[in-house]
């Protein structure tokens, strides 16, 4: 009788030996708000466990997720001016740039990752430019200032750009400009896979970014198409991208597995908002052993193909795998 199976899960040390996917802290790139103020750290309902904080409760947190092994971050930003174009983070003393410095005076290896996008500095809450006539946006313009702002961010010391915008043609337009400004060697990570997906929502109540009218599935990819999302992602490999993202992660396994399929680039799965709030109000209601179904979904990112996480579970995936 066929018993292979059942011999090679027959104790932990042995399971542990023939395991296919593992995590590791340096997996994840955790997610961090940042906003105008001192002493400030308020907690987003929708999103048990994630804050809002001033640049110094940024550095405290900062702090103990390097205790933890923690030390690859991914900075947004909630800035109090908001206006048509997004111009505070055009700015070299904008809240994103004072915070990546503050970040790197203090700690000069943590590894500081910005969201590029305009969302959160818009009154509109798109993420570009508009255009007056069709009331979506701009993609032309939005690259010009898209270019803008990440000089912006690299001369604040930014270790990765990551633009989150979806506008045609932005991976090739910001590695011209960083190039031309002399950061040849700054990485870009592409949102090259962002579905326009209902799982954002809790994020938009900590970034402050929801459209004030429409929707974004004019730049967004419409989540039914697998083709079309794998075409996104090499079109952004030949542009110049370092890193390619497929977001959200958990609906879309089957997009990171094509993609890693074709490419040999790394890729990162961004375990979105939504994601992250069922996971934390179902375990709160007892309906789940919520540790073990947190590490388990983390796993199925890398076993689909993923490289690297972008998780608001990334401090406590790191607790416990400190003690192990």
């Amino acid at each position: 009788m066929f018993k292979r199976f059942r011999r090679l899960r027959i104790n932990q040390t042995l399971r542990n030996l023939v395991q296919e996917t593992s995590l590791s802290k340096d997996d994840f790139i955790y997610p961090l708000f940042v906003k105008e103020g001192e002493n400030f750290k308020k907690e987003i309902e929708s999103m048990p466990g994630v804050f809002q904080m001033s640049i110094d409760e940024i550095l405290k947190e900062c702090e103990y997720i390097r205790t933890i092994g923690l030390n690859s971050i991914i900075l947004f930003a909630i800035p109090d001016l908001k206006d048509s174009v997004g111009s505070e983070c055009l700015c070299e003393e904008s809240i994103i740039s004072r915070t990546i410095r503050a970040i790197k005076t203090k700690f000069p290896d943590m590894f500081i990752v910005t969201d590029l996008c305009f969302c959160e500095y818009t009154d509109h809450g798109h993420c570009g430019i508009l255009d007056p006539e069709t009331e979506t946006v701009d993609n032309d313009k939005t690259l010009e200032i898209s270019a803008l702002q990440a000089i912006v961010h690299a001369r604040a010391g930014a270790d990765m750009i990551a633009p989150s915008g979806m506008m045609d043609g932005i991976i090739e337009t910001l590695r011209e400009a960083l190039d031309e400004n002399g950061f040849p060697n700054l990485p870009i990570m592409a949102y090259s896979t962002k579905f326009a997906s209902a799982y954002y929502g809790p994020f938009r109540d900590v970034a402050e970014s929801s459209p004030s009218f429409g929707d974004r599935r004019t730049y967004q990819m419409n989540p039914a198409n697998r083709l079309e999302a794998l075409e996104e992602s090499l079109q952004d490999e030949k542009e110049g991208a370092d890193i390619l993202m497929v977001k959200p992660a958990l609906a879309f396994m089957d997009v990171i597995r094509d993609i890693r399929n074709e490419s040999n680039l790394p890729i990162c799965a961004y375990n979105v908002s939504g994601e992250y709030a069922m996971l934390k109000h179902a375990g709160a209601a007892g309906l789940i052993d919520y540790e073990r179904v947190m590490i388990e979904t983390l796993t199925g990112f890398k076993r689909a193909g993923a490289d690297l996480i972008i998780t608001y579970h990334a401090k406590e995936a790191c607790e416990l795998l400190n003690k192990k």
